[in-house]
């Protein structure tokens, strides 16, 4: 009697990091980097070898592939909380903040942080029906840590609305389905 052909589970898609850290996906998208990075073994099968830590706030990953971001080539890429970040040979990044329109947040001799908000959308949480605003930020920032070098890339955040920005009676129906974690309503922001 032959065995049953059994039934692989499907593969998880690979990390499009490029398109993450140039704030080019969603908020559901970058839910799958949270396992990965937390399991150092998914990482390296992610082409992500960790490295270590020498700055408490972030995790440090050298790439199997360099990959370009903002017209940047690079080996490193850094995670910390909702942010995904490349580690760019960049020593003075004002002119690229500049180029990718960022406002300037700190500008002082031991520290440059520059950002903007790319997308700021209203969206329902499927799980509860509860509305989010989906806020994707990127932004360009030294640290001390990291001398002669800039980090680049993306925060992906799902925000409860501000108490005066509630929807009142009943909600819109969402505009379509989205990636698990977020739907968005017409008119979004």
């Amino acid at each position: 009697m032959a065995a049953a052909p059994t039934t692989a589970a499907p593969a998880a898609a690979p990390l499009d990091l490029a398109a993450l850290i140039e704030c080019r996906q969603r908020v559901a998208d970058y839910d799958a980097v949270a396992p990965v990075v937390a399991d150092p073994l998914k990482a390296v099968a992610n082409g992500m070898q960790p490295l270590p830590q020498n700055n408490q706030f972030m995790s440090e990953y050298r790439l199997a592939t360099p990959l370009t971001v903002f017209g940047q080539r690079t080996e490193y890429v850094a995670v910390s909380g909702a942010s995904i970040m490349a580690i760019l040979d960049v020593a003075d990044p004002r002119p690229m903040a500049k180029t990718l329109a960022l406002e300037d947040g700190v500008d002082n001799p031991d520290k440059f942080m520059a950002g903007r908000e790319v997308v700021s959308r209203d969206v329902t949480d499927p799980r509860t029906g509860e509305p989010m605003i989906e806020s994707i930020i990127l932004s360009l920032s030294t640290v001390k840590t990291h001398p002669g070098k800039t980090l680049a890339g993306c925060t992906y955040s799902l925000d409860l609305p501000a108490e005066d920005e509630a929807p009142t009676g009943t909600p819109a129906a969402p505009a379509g389905a989205l990636p698990p974690s977020v739907n968005t309503p017409p008119g979004g922001r």
